[in-house]
């Protein structure tokens, strides 16, 4: 990598398609594709870690379900801090040390939380990986948009497929080995595996910084003006709490409601995770041929029907089919959005991505403490109407988003 020269690194921090085949820089842009799929398993490791660890942590630790909701609520509490500071840092600073130091923390706080023993240690072990997961996620799906200018859409959903197979691996674990391993060692297991992304971005070379002369102020504040920005960042609040409370809560729902035993509660999750991941494999080729606005639509529309049969459905079988089916339905609707903020503002992702991506986490911070909240004075089955109504919400901000759309990327110049 070191015949690398000084004017492909500037093609690359312009965010110019400088992938030509057979060059240098086209066999990175492969090596820090890799190394960011890494980066987005562990992250899909980071989310899902805590719903699939949550009923034996509640036994263990003697939680109530609104301390439970806290974890959730703190977690990305931390995650939401670190996405509002990436966007400007990379492009200001570049990728490097923020991912490879994102790694890092992300292993040291599986340890930390591996060997806590009671409640504020947990809680202050999620607190750091969330603030880790949000820069984590944040400076990757960033990278992922500036390395694929021509293709954003299928490279984003194509990085959801990783986040995909981490959600499902520790549930997986859980469900498949919990009696022969110990929930601290399922622990051990993440943080160990969170040095691999670390090592790879440790050693990869890196586009330069957009933005290496200083903070471009007068862009940003135009950026963060931009209602368009602003209607997709409401559809990744909605999204993102439909995620996170489906992916938080399902094990315990599907144990309060219809006695499954953990081992096949976590493996349900481990399920659900799996169907997301092969809805972002499925949906970037489906994009070739209809409107992605359409493809939004369709998978809404798909996990409001799955989300309404969870809740009311009787059976344990149909419960199993509808929680899979709410996996593949809620696919598609973040990283499609993902994509459409990338291309509208292609000279500075990271800062809109910051500023989205953010917006997504607070809904992934409020609607798992509402749902624990909820739950806490009625029942799960009633606090999973929450996912219910946020789904018909992202339908409406969609209808609007596409009104508003311009087939060409928005100039930081314009407002």
């Amino acid at each position: 990598m070191n015949n690398i020269n000084h004017d492909e690194e500037k093609k690359m921090g312009e965010g110019a398609d400088w992938r030509e085949e057979g060059s240098p820089a086209r066999d990175l842009t492969r090596k820090l594709t890799a190394a960011s799929s890494a980066g987005i398993f562990i992250f899909g490791i980071v989310m899902a870690i805590l719903g699939a660890i949550l009923p034996q942590l509640t036994s263990l630790l003697h939680l109530d379900k609104a301390q439970a909701g806290n974890l959730f609520f703190f977690m990305n509490l931390g995650m939401l801090l670190s996405s509002l500071f990436f966007g400007p840092l990379v492009d200001r600073f570049g990728f490097k040390i923020f991912l490879a130091g994102s790694c890092l923390l992300v292993s040291l706080s599986f340890a930390g939380l591996a060997f806590s023993a009671s409640y504020y240690p947990v809680l202050f072990s999620v607190v750091v990986l969330g603030l880790a997961g949000g820069v984590l996620n944040g400076g990757s799906n960033a990278l992922i948009n500036d390395l694929h200018p021509s293709r954003r859409a299928a490279a984003l959903n194509f990085l959801g497929i990783f986040f995909g197979i981490g959600a499902m691996f520790i549930p997986l674990i859980i469900g498949s080995f919990l009696h022969q391993l110990e929930l601290r060692f399922v622990i051990l297991i993440a943080a160990v595996l969170s040095f691999i992304p670390f090592v790879l971005f440790s050693v990869f070379y890196f586009p330069r910084p957009k933005q290496p002369q200083g903070f471009p102020l007068r862009e940003i504040k135009k950026i963060a003006s931009s209602k368009l920005l602003w209607l997709g960042a409401f559809i990744l609040f909605f999204e993102s709490g439909n995620e996170f409370s489906i992916g938080g809560w399902l094990s315990s729902f599907l144990q309060e409601k219809f006695q499954f035993s953990l081992n096949q509660a976590a493996l349900v999750l481990s399920g659900y995770w799996f169907f997301l991941m092969i809805g972002r494999l499925i949906f970037p080729l489906i994009n070739r041929l209809v409107k992605r606005e359409t493809i939004v639509f369709f998978s809404a529309t798909l996990a409001l029907v799955s989300v309404s049969g969870l809740i009311i459905s009787p059976l344990k079988g149909l419960a199993v089919i509808f929680a899979l089916l709410t996996g593949l339905g809620l696919a598609a609707i973040y990283p499609t959005t993902l994509a459409v903020i990338g291309e509208q503002f292609p000279s500075l992702s990271g800062t809109a991505f910051s500023l989205a991506i953010a917006t997504g986490l607070v809904g992934g911070m409020i609607s798992p403490w509402l749902v624990g909240q909820l739950s806490q004075h009625y029942s799960l089955q009633i606090a999973l109407l929450i996912p219910l109504f946020s789904l018909f919400i992202i339908m409406a901000l969609q209808t609007i988003l596409t009104r508003k759309m311009s087939p060409a990327p928005i100039k930081e110049a314009q407002n």
